[in-house]
């Protein structure tokens, strides 16, 4: 049986993950350009974790400047056979005050500034985002959830924006009206990439503030969403320490057939393919590249 290489993205506030047995930061190189960090590699409870800061320790990266091609591939190259991401976002339902985390299952990307494929002229490949997210991750984050008393919600739809600026009144009603739970700037293309990569994915979203809609609550700034980051952060580290172990060692497939999507996905003819963009594919299409 293959073994569990868990991949974990670490959002706005979630830098670090201390208490890996054998940690160690280490440059992972990737054709794509530069990650956003080094990946910091360890194990806990006997599964491998691979963990990333999404924006860099110290916050450098914005949503827009992330090279998130980079991120996936380099995670993709250090071994990683699964993906959980944490990220903090603003609520758009009454139900999900700040603090709480949800397993999301669906988005919306209106992102529209970044790089959302690896594929693309000269190498052509149409990957299904019908069901974005791994129910066997989400299920297995749930029930961490819950068996560590995190307030969570399972289930919602997460409104990718680009960013760097929060939303207007007029787009929060919006998106409220298209029955989004959560709005976020990082989510988008990232779970795409991963799809692509044929890596099972699951996104928490970190609820840090009611965006803008909420009559009884401030618009959103920086210092209050740095407030709740801090306690939704330790409950982020919590959360991951307690899922892995329910993964365990032994991967089992997700139901999605996701390690698999690019055997349907690739189009261009293989007398036609780029020879450059065939060699930068090594790693997230190597499985069907060396049939």
């Amino acid at each position: 049986m293959a073994k569990t290489v868990l991949g974990i993205i670490g959002g706005s506030g979630v830098y670090d993950i201390p208490g890996l047995e054998n940690a160690r930061w280490e440059q992972v190189k990737s054709p794509w350009g530069e990650p956003s960090d080094a990946l910091l590699f360890g194990k806990f409870r006997g599964v491998d974790l691979v963990f990333l800061p999404r924006h860099g320790r110290g916050h450098v990266q914005s949503p827009t400047s992330i090279n998130y091609r980079a991120n996936i591939d380099a995670l993709k190259r250090a071994g990683v056979t699964d993906v959980i991401s944490v990220s903090a976002c603003g609520s758009l339902k009454e139900e999900l005050p700040p603090g709480t985390f949800v397993m999301v299952d669906q988005f919306i990307d209106r992102t529209f500034a970044r790089e959302k494929s690896f594929f693309g002229p000269g190498f052509v490949a149409h990957v299904s985002m019908a069901h974005p997210v791994c129910p066997r991750l989400s299920g297995a984050l749930a029930d961490a959830a819950r068996e560590a008393n995190i307030a969570h919600a399972v289930g919602g739809t997460y409104l990718a924006m680009e960013g760097p600026q929060f939303s207007t009144l007029a787009e929060s009603n919006l998106y409220r009206t298209w029955g989004c739970a959560v709005i976020g700037m990082t989510a988008m293309p990232e779970a795409k990439l991963a799809r692509e990569a044929e890596l099972p994915y699951a996104l928490v979203a970190m609820v840090t503030d009611y965006d803008c809609w909420h009559e009884d609550h401030d618009h959103v700034t920086v210092d209050q969403v740095v407030k709740v980051l801090v306690a939704n952060a330790d409950n982020a580290r919590r959360l991951v320490m307690a899922v892995a172990p329910k993964l365990g060692p032994e991967r089992t497939p997700s139901p999605l057939g996701v390690e698999t999507v690019l055997d349907t996905a690739i189009i261009t003819a293989p007398e036609k393919r780029d020879p450059a963009l065939f060699t930068k594919l090594d790693a997230v299409a190597g499985r069907v590249l060396r049939k």
